[in-house]
């Protein structure tokens, strides 16, 4: 492992795989089988668990917790106590509980203290507001917030918020809306 940076209280099962240039920071678990991509940042506390299969550049913030059938693809930001979860009918006592994979595409944020049940994909470059509860699909480029989330406008690649022309309130990108979900 070269340009690999793991604290010394952080825990990385052996057959854990870590892309160049990753930093694993304090308290961190990354469990068996768990596969990093290059240059992301793993912050303090964080839970990475078993076969759980993460991008480059994929930056987890203090206190998240990402579930075993959970796949974060390249340029995602997971916000501070996000959390994924991965059975649709949790019961303890239930010994044939199911893996319900999620998917995080592309350049995706999701806000601090969001919570992503099972079974939905978020969208390339979509924005998910601080302490939302997304219980769907969220369309790519798409603004979502609320408890249930539901969407509120669009944003730019870059992570602004567009206007009602499909112009980036930021870098001045304009989109065309027609046909948009």
């Amino acid at each position: 492992m070269s340009n690999i940076f793991i604290h010394p209280t952080a825990e990385v099962h052996e057959s854990a795989k870590l892309g160049d240039g990753t930093k694993v920071w304090n308290q961190a678990q990354i469990r068996n089988d768990a596969v990093l991509g290059k240059n992301c940042i793993i912050s303090k506390n964080v839970y990475v668990d078993e076969h759980v299969h993460l991008g480059n550049n994929v930056k987890a913030q203090n206190n998240v917790n990402i579930y075993h059938g959970v796949t974060v693809e390249d340029d995602v930001f997971l916000g501070p106590s996000m959390t994924f979860t991965n059975d649709m009918y949790p019961r303890a006592f239930n010994a044939n509980w199911k893996i319900t994979n999620t998917l995080v595409k592309r350049g995706a944020s999701i806000g601090a203290n969001a919570t992503i049940r099972c079974g939905v994909t978020i969208g390339e470059y979509a924005t998910v507001g601080s302490g939302s509860v997304v219980t769907k699909d969220v369309p790519n480029q798409a603004l979502v917030a609320g408890n249930p989330a539901h969407q509120i406008g669009w944003v730019c690649k870059c992570g602004f918020k567009l206007d009602d022309n499909g112009i980036c309130t930021e870098c001045g990108e304009k989109y065309d809306l027609k046909g948009w979900e």
